[in-house]
């Protein structure tokens, strides 16, 4: 069972929600470079899963109000009184937009958080784990946690080498407060896309905001993902998404999800604040008990369970037609190690502890919400039985069997999200462009970033 303490030290760690989630990026395109992929690891540097009894200090670059990091340094280095940690923490926009300077830099962190590669790997910034992978037996992991992770010489995600792993790995549902629902005469999640509609008109009818969500900052895109999932082709959206030749974004499915959302801004299902209303406030505002359902990831169950208690689910978006398989988002934490750092074996260590030692794998189950990923063989940590973190990874292992989970969207290219996603959407949800319009607008935005390929 996760303890009180366990519960505190998880308060209010919501920008992990938009960095595992939303993905505010920012990104630039790294500068310098000499335009070649990095090499692997290995062949600048001897691999050894032996960890040093050297006395070092490691960089870690991280985002604020992500205490995972932490936690798990302290817990390393009380095992290993040898290595010592510096964590360096900015806020998400920041961190995205600064991390290839970072990483070009004379002295770069050791361990970077990186929710968008860009051109980090054309670059030679990020160290290439490939080396690893197969000296600590990462292959015995899942297939679908790790494709995110990679990319190749022709900056296509989800094929190629392994750049990254996560420290926690999301997934996202609907949060519906049970209180208001008992009072709407609602006695269940909804099963389906349409009898999700009929609960939000229901609530709407009486006066109850249906949806609580915030566009400020973008992440009222949890929703508009959520609705694109349901009649987007999986693999095509992730085709798009990994960047990968011809894919576009403009496809009937996408279309539907983005006009399904453009009915519901003209039915009032959104706050007409929406635009003003950031992460942080729309968090709030549910926990308060301002409306029936939010959009939202795993890494708030904590949150909303201490602040609802026993009033409040989580559960997968419904599909379209009842027993569908379900589709979320989803993605790692995820972080890289940058190439010119002396201590790639020792940071390798500590991310392959972080997936394998019982300890480190429960920490991050309480401290995030999330599950802790590496080899599906391994026991799951601790939980509280009928908790949100339950039902959280209830959910993970079923989008897993149902192979349901895609990226975000938000995390497609290193400008897209603050370029074109965010500005778009906030016309979307107040009703002055259609779904088709955005969907154009977000593409043409892709195209002059990645070209048509």
């Amino acid at each position: 069972m996760a303890s009180t303490a366990g519960r505190r030290r998880r308060e209010r760690a919501t920008v992990a929600a938009i960095a595992a989630g939303a993905g505010i990026v920012l990104a630039a395109c790294a500068p310098g470079g000499n335009g070649s992929a990095s090499e692997p690891a290995g062949e600048e540097t001897e691999v050894s899963t032996e960890l040093t009894s050297e006395e070092i200090t490691l960089t870690i670059a991280d985002e604020t109000g992500f205490p995972a990091t932490d936690e798990l340094a302290e817990e390393f280095t009380r095992q290993h009184p040898n290595v010592t940690f510096k964590i360096n923490r900015d806020t998400f926009q920041n961190l995205t937009a600064n991390a290839p300077r970072l990483l070009a830099s004379d002295t770069p962190p050791d361990l970077i958080r990186l929710p968008t590669m860009g051109d980090t790997v054309r670059d030679g910034l990020i160290a290439n784990l490939d080396p690893y992978f197969d000296a600590y037996g990462w292959d015995a992991w899942s297939d679908s946690q790790l494709a995110p992770l990679r990319m190749s010489e022709e900056n296509v995600r989800g094929s190629g080498s392994l750049h990254q792993l996560g420290l926690g790995y999301s997934v996202t549902g609907i949060y519906m407060n049970l209180e208001i629902a008992e009072e709407l005469g609602i006695e269940a999640p909804p099963s389906t896309l349409a009898e999700l509609e009929e609960q939000l008109a229901l609530a709407a009818e009486n006066d109850v905001l249906p949806i609580v969500a915030g566009d400020k900052d973008g992440v009222v895109n949890f929703v508009v993902q959520a609705a694109m999932n349901q009649y987007a082709d999986q693999a095509e959206f992730m085709a798009w998404m990994f960047n990968e030749p011809g894919a576009t974004y403009n496809t009937p499915g996408n279309v539907e999800g983005a006009e399904l959302i453009r009915d519901w801004a003209d039915a009032g299902y959104f706050s007409d604040d929406i635009n003003s209303v950031d992460y942080f406030e729309f968090v709030s505002r549910f926990s308060e008990g301002g409306g029936l359902f939010t959009f939202n990831g795993n890494w708030e169950a904590a949150t909303y369970q201490e602040a609802l208690g026993e009033d409040v689910a989580f559960f997968l978006v419904p599909p379209v037609n009842e027993g569908d398989g379900h589709v979320a988002m989803g993605a790692a934490n995820s972080f890289s190690v940058a190439a010119k750092s002396p201590h790639v074996n020792e940071v390798a260590y500590f991310l392959n502890w972080i997936h394998t030692d019982p300890t480190a794998r429960q920490i991050v189950v309480d401290v995030t919400g999330a599950s802790p990923g590496g080899d599906p063989a391994l026991p799951m940590p601790d939980v509280e039985p009928g908790s949100l973190i339950e039902s959280a990874l209830e959910m993970a292992a079923r989008i897993g069997e149902e192979d349901g989970q895609v990226d975000f969207m938000a995390n497609t290219t290193a400008g897209i999200y603050a370029g074109s996603i965010i500005p778009e959407s906030q016309l979307l949800v107040t009703g002055r462009i259609t779904g088709q319009e955005f969907v154009e607008r977000v593409q043409e935005f892709y195209e002059s970033e990645v070209g048509t390929r």
